[in-house]
């Protein structure tokens, strides 16, 4: 037996010891975690004893939930901002009607500007994916460049509506859950042999 045979029996062995009924939960939180993912959660499964099917549902389940929750979180506070800048441009406007001689300084009162971040690669990549192809392009190459949630995030702050969002979102997540779980499956079949 190889080095890679034994540490997949020895963690097959520790996931034996919780209840095969709490296993699926578990793969469905890793699924909600940025960074693992379905594809990382659908492994743990895999590795843990789950089978396949069970262990990439949970996974794509917990991943779209993470989702939900941030593009409805996301929506709400980007229509905050947007209302309270609307009101800001309208309180901007009558302030610029305002004499300066009464002692105001008119709209650059309200002007600050926030120092310029430095923006990430994956983000830079992923801005060029969604001007080419669009929100369903985007959402789909995403989770190469970045996960699903920063995605669903940048879709909300750029406008997208949230059913949008949510069904590309949904699509991409099945699409990379299968790709992900067949390809684990396979190579743990075929190739270590376990």
């Amino acid at each position: 037996m190889n080095p890679i045979q034994e540490l997949i029996i020895s963690f097959q062995d520790l996931a034996a010891q919780v209840p095969e009924i709490i296993r699926p939960f578990i793969v469905m939180l890793a699924g909600a975690v940025p960074f693992i993912e379905t594809e990382g959660a659908s492994m743990i499964g895999i590795l843990g004893g789950l089978h396949p099917i069970v262990a990439g549902i949970a996974a794509a389940v917990g991943n779209f939930l993470s989702v939900v929750f941030v593009v409805l979180f996301t929506s709400r506070a980007r229509t905050a901002v947007t209302n309270h800048n609307r009101g800001r441009v309208a309180a901007t406007r009558s302030a610029e009607r305002v004499p300066a001689s009464l002692g105001y300084q008119g709209s650059a009162a309200f002007e600050e500007t926030a120092p310029a971040k430095p923006v990430s690669k994956g983000r830079q990549r992923f801005m060029k994916w969604l001007v080419r192809f669009g929100v369903p392009g985007a959402s789909i190459l995403g989770p190469l460049a970045i996960p699903t949630q920063f995605t669903s995030v940048i879709l909300i702050a750029s406008g997208t509506s949230r059913g949008w969002v949510l069904l590309w979102q949904g699509v991409a997540i099945v699409i990379w859950t299968t790709v992900a779980t067949v390809s684990f499956w396979a190579a743990l079949t075929f190739v270590v042999g376990v």
